[in-house]
């Protein structure tokens, strides 16, 4: 018997119906080959700021056995941000201190659900501090934030020039 959406009692989202819905049927028909994995979903309350989440928090990190570190970017340090001047809020980071690979991200930000997807594929894929860090990001948007609060693990960001590596 399969099952998606509500009836399971997972996260209530349209997004994860959709996938549990589709994954659903793929395995019914092709013999239960892949595995309902919620470990990279992006969670985004619409609220002003926004808030979204994604992955572990340095808590749930550490009960799970993980050296979680983070780095936290407050608005105030990314040009878009100023440019629109709303500098509310701030982008975090967590990372496993081992592997360095990304774990969590938590935004607090206007446009928190489109700065979020990047940090989900991160932990989807096993991206690292450094993966980000080097990804180009396009200048004058939020989701260079995420590459800021990369470099803020290794860096002090407020000592860089704005388009800095």
């Amino acid at each position: 018997m399969y099952g998606a959406g509500d009836v399971i009692g997972d996260p209530m989202f349209v997004y994860v119906a959709a996938y549990g819905g589709a994954l659903a049927a793929e395995n019914a028909l092709r013999g239960n080959t892949r595995r309902y994995d919620l470990t990279a979903l992006p969670r985004v309350t619409f609220t002003d700021p926004a808030v979204a989440s994604v992955g572990l928090t340095e808590e749930q990190g550490r009960a799970a056995g993980i050296e979680a570190i983070a780095a936290i970017l407050p608005l105030a340090h990314v040009p878009r941000a100023l440019a629109a001047r709303d500098t509310r809020g701030f982008v975090k980071l967590v990372a496993d201190a081992a592997t360095r690979q990304i774990i969590g991200a938590h935004v607090l930000a206007a446009e928190a659900g489109e700065i979020i997807t990047e940090p989900a594929l991160a932990i989807r894929h096993g991206l690292t501090i450094e993966d980000l860090q080097s990804a180009f990001h396009p200048y004058l948007t939020l989701a260079e934030g995420v590459r800021l609060a990369a470099q803020t693990f290794t860096k002090d960001i407020a000592r860089l020039s704005c388009c800095a590596a």
